[in-house]
């Protein structure tokens, strides 16, 4: 019984940690990241064009979105599996609230010394140092990993092709940091200021974006989407060849040779569609159970901005004239894609995560979804127009598809705390401690 019990409580305190590691993430999400979003895209839209807006600021919203709140899930949702591995478990709890404590530090650090600049040669190298320690004890923790096949699996799910992408998309994150503190070195020493120059910039997002949580949301929808959808197990080989093609186009976009780069990464898209079936017809129902019935449309939607991004890249290595269709590819990506799967699949299996709760309101789910969407498209459509000139009457769509986007990213927020401070149902009807007669 005392081993029992000595589980359970540690199962709770590792719970406890990841609810930290999420919540902290939301709020990167909401205040570094979209807040500050939506103020540059205001001022964009009032000035015509980006040209007087800091270019730190610019950078300091998409590190606070990447790293800030996208990395921060998969560090805490990472530390949390570690509940699973045999021998890891006593540990786990206390490398986790010590990776929380530097990777918070590190992402913290950095959005406030892009905007404040103060003392920013030494903080900045200090904010990347902070964030690579926070990462390194998490991927020294999991390197062990090991999965064994369960049974009844069969095909590419039971030969768990879906922890080798998860894996690359964690060497992507580690790529990733370790470029971050390349520059970040680079400008202390030789920068006027704390922001990366704009092509090196260009380059660096490729690689944080197409390295790293894409092909992690490839891993894990390999993993989950069969069963959450009703379609059939991914095609391993079709998904290995989309990670070598896609390999391959996050090295010729780092080198800067942005047409092949851009037609690898539509290519990959495709290839990685295909290969997880997200448009096949479901062979039995999807599982939406606790969350809005729309769920399994929004997967889809979301491979779909997946694939307009590639293609909007492509057009943008040959006819981009003032970064409108260089924008519009990034954020066709990093909110049509990467956060509609995030607001999806987040509120699918985050509530279960952090103490098998169930989510609050399937509806807010909805709305934001719709919302979030709904700002996606204004903002794509609108950047090409009004940024290359096709049509400048669309300058003040820029801060509508932000208030329709942060609308969404609250909502999500909102509802994901709330179910955090609910009890468990398995917990509410278990009587009081101390309650009945003596």
């Amino acid at each position: 019984m005392g081993d029992i019990e000595a589980i359970k409580q540690h199962e709770a305190a590792l719970q406890g940690s990841v609810t930290v590691w999420i919540v902290t993430g939301l709020l990167f999400m909401l205040l570094p990241g979209t807040l500050l979003g939506a103020w540059n895209l205001i001022a964009i839209s009032d000035q015509r064009g980006a040209a007087h807006l800091d270019p730190a600021w610019i950078q300091a919203h998409g590190h606070a979105q990447i790293f800030g709140w996208i990395g921060t899930f998969i560090l805490g949702i990472g530390f949390y599996s570690l509940s699973k591995m045999r021998g890891l478990a006593r540990f786990a709890v206390t490398r986790s609230w010590a990776s929380w404590a530097l990777w918070t530090s590190g992402v913290g650090l950095r959005w406030a010394t892009n905007l404040w600049q103060w003392q920013w040669r030494w903080m900045l190298p200090v904010s990347a140092v902070l964030e690579l320690a926070g990462f390194l004890l998490f991927f020294i923790t999991v390197r062990g990993h090991r999965s064994e096949k369960n049974p009844g699996e069969s095909g590419a799910a039971g030969s768990q092709v879906w922890i080798g992408i998860v894996v690359a998309g964690t060497l992507g994150f580690l790529l990733s940091l370790l470029a971050n503190f390349a520059t970040a070195l680079q400008a202390s020493f030789f920068g006027a200021n704390p922001a990366v120059a704009s092509d090196l910039d260009q380059r660096l997002l490729a690689l944080f974006t197409w390295a790293f949580p894409v092909v992690t949301i490839w891993g894990f929808s390999a993993r989950w989407l069969p069963v959450f959808l009703g379609i059939a197990n991914p095609n391993g080989l079709l998904l290995r060849i989309a990670l070598v093609i896609n390999t391959s186009a996050v090295a010729c976009a780092v080198g800067a040779w942005w047409i092949p780069a851009t037609m690898l990464f539509a290519l990959a898209a495709a290839t990685a569609s295909a290969g997880l079936r997200i448009f096949a017809h479901p062979n039995r129902p999807p599982k939406v159970v606790g969350v809005h019935p729309s769920f399994p449309l929004f997967v889809r939607i979301a491979y779909v901005w997946l694939l307009i991004s590639a293609c909007v890249s492509l057009s943008a290595a040959g006819w981009d004239k003032a970064g409108g269709l260089w924008g519009a590819s990034r954020h066709a990506l990093t909110v049509g894609f990467i956060s509609t799967m995030v607001f999806a699949v987040g509120q699918r299996v985050l509530p279960a995560f952090c103490g098998m709760r169930v989510l609050f309101s399937p509806a807010l789910m909805f709305v934001a979804l719709a919302l979030l969407n709904i700002g996606c498209l204004l903002r794509v459509g609108s950047e090409i127009g009004a940024y290359e000139g096709y049509l400048p009457a669309l300058w003040p769509v820029l801060p509508v598809s932000a208030v329709f986007e942060i609308t969404a990213m609250t909502l999500f927020a909102i509802n994901l705390i709330v179910t955090f401070g609910q009890v468990p149902p398995h917990l509410r009807s278990l009587p009081k401690t101390g309650s009945g007669p003596a």
